[in-house]
């Protein structure tokens, strides 16, 4: 379960103070969570604040009752939390063999590597001796980012848009994979997306704007007055 307490982000400029999260009240125990807004709206700082990538100016965070806010990114991992990135990261000299063998935390034959790359769709010879650096597509490493995830099997998986950058094959199945995680780490999975089909899959949606939650509740509920709202907008925008 993860509870969020008031928390608060503020940055500092030149032109003073602007805060991007306002007092944020959250229980999440639910299966497969939804984050969707307006972009600028606080999503991905929110999702970093709960990595531990940024910390909150207030506010306090707990991980299955263990309050986690002063610990670091590194620690934070330790306690079950993975978090994928919009844009992955690179990493020249490293192959993809070794990080999936890293992010699983133990010795991994190389069918097992071979296995999580298949599980998101790529071919495992291709790939699984390649370096994860500038050779690779955006969506290639977006893939490999996720099979990365599936063999930490953290009791909390957070990505942010995972379809950013990966062609429509790789978006349907990536749908499969996501639907299949949960019965592989039984933890939750928290994705911060705008679209419909994978919203349609969460048993939460949490709609964040303006540095807020607008509103949040179980997906049957909180989706269609989402697409009303966007229709109306579309239409709007047309006239």
């Amino acid at each position: 379960m993860l509870e969020l307490k008031n928390i608060s982000y503020t940055v500092s400029d030149d032109l003073g103070e602007k805060q991007i999260l306002k007092n944020i009240n959250l229980t999440l125990d639910e299966r497969f969570v939804a984050f969707t807004g307006p972009n600028g709206g606080g999503k991905s700082t929110l999702a970093k604040v709960i990595a531990g990538i940024l910390q909150p100016t207030e506010g306090r965070i707990y991980l299955d009752g263990e309050d986690v806010t002063d610990l670091s990114v590194t620690d934070r991992a330790k306690r079950g939390i993975s978090y994928a990135f919009q844009q992955p990261v690179r990493f020249k000299g490293i192959t993809v063999r070794d990080l999936i063998t890293m992010a699983a935390g133990k010795p991994l034959k190389v069918s097992d590597a071979c296995a999580y790359l298949s599980e998101v769709g790529m071919c495992a010879r291709d790939y699984i001796d390649r370096e994860v650096n500038a050779s690779l597509s955006g969506g290639e490493l977006k893939r490999i980012e996720i099979a990365t995830i599936l063999a930490r099997g953290t009791s909390l998986s957070i990505f942010d848009e995972p379809e950013a950058g990966i062609d429509l094959w790789s978006f349907n199945s990536l749908i499969k994979v996501f639907q299949n995680m949960y019965e592989k780490t039984k933890g939750s999975i928290l994705i911060i997306s705008h679209q419909e089909r994978i919203l349609n899959i969460a048993d939460r949606i949490v709609v964040i704007a303006n540095g807020e939650v607008q509103r949040t509740g179980e997906k049957d509920e909180v989706l269609p007055k989402l697409l009303a709202a966007e229709s109306c907008r579309v239409l709007t925008d047309k006239l």
